[in-house]
This record gives structure tokens, sequence and C-alpha cells, in this order.
């Protein structure tokens, strides 16, 4: 099986998934389909398989999205990604860790399907317009339209500015220090006066069912969390290539991202639904 193309490109076929998708169980069963339509394809007549398995990847990624998209509308409360375990390393390729962020992930949910699958096959890994045609269905002109429109957008929603790994670490750093006291003080301290906090519970466990905005409401529902809740312990963890945060709440985890901005949190993610935090035992392999 090591000569297997798709065992070769798996981290890269998954990453594929992952960003069009938003959730790592929905990207397994991508790959699990791609593999099916990999394994019955004439293999001797493709010239190139990372290229096809790519394709393969997208247009089922693709399809799922669609089906997605209708169900999210019915979700209990926010919507967040999965969040992902992954390796300090992945820090270190910027471009990788800046596309599987919690902060980019949001924003491409923010686009339609069609538009989010063009924008992470052109602006992540870089395939070209005639390929992404292929895989969608439309014409290379028409995915030049929609690659720019998609662009636009993003752009004028992710984040301005990237901060350094050390710069990410020592705010971490200064967070869990402040959520460990409880005190309101240092948490207003390390939290920009315009911070936003968005939870996911999913409906099944207790969650902020619409965002918290502003330093005083953040913080307070923060430092409460630790004066109520008996069993409350804090600890790094790396969640899709950045520094974050695991919480226990009683027993019950939270995973929790952070946007930081000149020194300070502008954005705090927090997923609690169970069912995103099956994968936090093993770091995903993922690569471009």
């Amino acid at each position: 099986m090591t000569g297997d193309p798709f065992v070769a490109h798996r981290s890269l076929l998954f990453t594929v998934a992952y960003e069009m998708l938003g959730s790592a169980a929905d990207a397994e069963d991508v790959l699990q389909e791609s593999w099916l339509r990999w394994a019955g394809a004439d293999q001797a007549q493709v010239r190139d398989p990372r290229a096809y398995l790519v394709r393969v990847v997208a247009r089922q990624a693709l399809n799922r999205l669609r089906t997605l998209a209708r169900r999210r509308e019915e979700y209990v409360g926010e919507w967040l990604p999965e969040p992902l375990l992954t390796s300090p390393d992945v820090a270190d390729d910027v471009e990788l860790a800046e596309s599987v962020s919690m902060a980019m992930l949001t924003v491409l949910e923010t686009l339609g399907p069609t538009e989010r699958a063009v924008f992470v096959l052109r602006e992540v890994f870089d395939v070209p317009y005639g390929e992404i045609a292929e895989a969608i269905g439309k014409s290379a002109a028409a995915v030049r339209q929609i690659a720019r429109r998609a662009r636009e957008h993003v752009a004028a929603r992710r984040p301005r500015v990237r901060v350094s790994r050390s710069e990410q670490q020592a705010v971490v750093e200064r967070f869990m220090a402040a959520l460990r006291t409880g005190r309101l003080g240092e948490l207003m301290e390390v939290i920009a006066p315009d911070v936003v906090m968005i939870a996911d519970g999913g409906g099944f466990v207790t969650a902020a069912l619409v965002p918290v905005r502003g330093a005083e409401r953040v913080a307070t529902l923060l430092a409460r969390a630790n004066q109520v809740v008996d069993g409350f312990a804090v600890a790094t963890v790396w969640l899709n290539g950045a520094a974050a945060v695991r919480i226990e709440f009683d027993g019950e985890p939270a995973a929790v991202s952070l946007v930081v901005a000149d020194g300070r949190i502008t954005r705090i993610y927090v997923v609690r639904n169970p069912r995103k935090l099956t994968r936090m035992a093993e770091p995903a392999e993922l690569s471009r």
C-alpha cells in the first residue's frame, strides 16, 4: 500500500477536504468516498495521480458541502468549525497555519459552496484554473471570476494582523493565568475592548447562543465560569496551527482558539459540542 498514490497524498487530500468543509468527520467521509472512486478508476490512464485525486476529493467535498449548508441552517446556536489538534511545527508553515486557523475557517463559512471550493483550491493549494473548472463543472473563465469575488470577500473579513508564534504563545499564557485566577481585571488586560466570543454547544451542552461582545461582558462571563464550576482546569494545546487552550468544566472539555492582535485577544472561539471534540487525542496530519 505504500506505493498507492492515495496513501502517499492522504494528508494533502484530508487538508483539502477539511478546509472545504470545516469538519474532520466529514472530511474523513469524503476521503472514504474518494478512495472508492480511485479504486474503481483505470489508474494506468491517470498521468498525474496527485492532481487527479485532488479533483476527486474537491468534487466529493463540494457535493457534501451543499448538503451541509442546508443542515447548518437548522443548527442550535452558533456553528463553529471542528477544531483540529495539530503539532507545533504546523505553525512553522505560516500559510498552512493561517488557512486552517479557526479565524479563516469561520470566514470561509460566509462563502457559498462553489466560492469556497474555488478559493481553497486556488488560494491555498494553487490548483490551476483549468483543473478547478474540471473539478466543479464550470468553465475556466467562470472559475477566474468566482476566484476574484471570493478573494475580495475573504480579504474584507480575514484578520488584518499576522502574529508570530512566540507572540501568540505569550498571549495564550497570559490568558490562561487570568482564567486560573478568575480575576476580572486580569482578564480585561489580556482581551481587546471590542473582543467577540463565539461559543458552539450544538444544543448538547450549555453555550451562549449568540456572540458575546465587548471586554466587560466577555471577561465577566469567563470569570464566572471559574467561580461556579468545581472542576475547572486549563492547559495549553495546539489547535489548527496555533497555540490555544483546553478547558475542563467538571470533566467536560472545551477547545478554545484565540485571535490575537497588538498583544490582546480580539476573537475567542469556544467549541463545547462533544461531537466536535472526538479527535483531540492525536494530532492531525496536514500538508499543502
